[in-house]
C-alpha cells in the first residue's frame, strides 16, 4: 500500500484528491495539509511514501517545503501537482528535489499511475514540463549529480559509486532519482544516453 500525503490550500481540491485515492485499495491517504509548513510537519510524523504538493500556497509554499524536506533527509517522493508549467516554477521545483511534476488537468488514470511510479522511484513529468526542462538541464544538474552520472556511465554499480564518492548507497539512489527527473528519463541507461546526447558527459 502506498502512503500518501496531500498538500493543497484549497479544501475542495484536497477532498477530491483524497476521495479519489481512498477509493483505490492500493493507496492510503495518511494526511492532508493546507500549506508547506504543515506538510513538512506531517511528513515527519506520518512518513508518507509520496507527497502530492501544490506550489502556490499562503505562508510556506510548496517550493520551500520541498527544500525543507530535502534538508531534513525525508525519504518521501514529492510529486508536484499544480496549474503552472512555466520554467520559473518547473526548474526550481525539480532542482529542489521534486521527483515528478504534473498539472492539475491530468486525467485520473495518469495521476494514479504517476503516484505509483513516484513511489517506485521513477521520475514523472507532464509533457509540457519535460519540454521546459530540456532547455535547462545543464544548469539543473549539481556537481555531485554530474559525478554520480559520470561514474554510472563508466559502468559502476550504486555500491561502487557510493564507495568512490564516500557517500551511502541510499544517497546515490537519491541522486539518481533526481537525475532521472531532471533529464526526463525512467532509468540509468536512459539517463546515460540522454546525458551523452545533451553533451553533459
Amino acid at each position: 500500500m502506498i502512503r500518501l500525503l496531500i498538500v493543497d490550500d484549497h479544501p475542495v481540491v484536497r477532498d477530491g484528491l483524497s476521495g479519489m485515492f481512498a477509493a483505490d485499495p492500493e493507496f492510503e491517504v495518511v494526511g492532508e495539509a493546507a500549506d508547506g509548513a504543515a506538510a513538512v510537519q506531517q511528513a515527519e510524523v506520518f512518513r508518507p511514501d509520496v507527497i502530492l504538493m501544490d506550489l502556490q500556497m499562503p505562508g510556506v509554499g510548496g517550493l520551500d517545503a520541498i527544500r525543507q524536506l530535502a534538508a531534513r533527509g525525508n525519504p518521501a517522493r514529492v510529486l508536484v501537482l499544480t496549474t503552472y508549467d512555466t520554467d520559473t516554477h518547473v526548474v526550481p521545483a525539480i532542482a529542489a528535489g521534486a521527483t515528478g511534476y504534473l498539472l492539475k488537468d491530468a486525467p485520473r488514470a495518469d495521476l494514479l499511475r504517476a503516484v505509483r511510479a513516484a513511489a517506485a522511484g521513477h521520475a514523472i513529468l507532464a509533457p509540457t514540463v519535460a519540454d521546459v526542462l530540456a532547455n535547462h538541464t545543464p544548469d539543473l544538474l549539481t556537481p555531485r549529480e554530474l559525478e554520480v552520472l559520470q561514474l554510472v556511465a563508466g559502468g559502476n554499480t550504486n555500491r561502487e559509486t557510493a564507495a568512490h564518492l564516500f557517500i551511502s548507497e541510499a544517497t546515490v539512489k537519491t541522486h539518481l532519482i533526481n537525475i532521472y527527473a531532471k533529464l526526463g528519463v525512467p532509468d540509468r541507461a536512459s539517463a546515460v544516453a540522454e546525458a551523452f546526447r545533451r553533451g553533459l558527459l
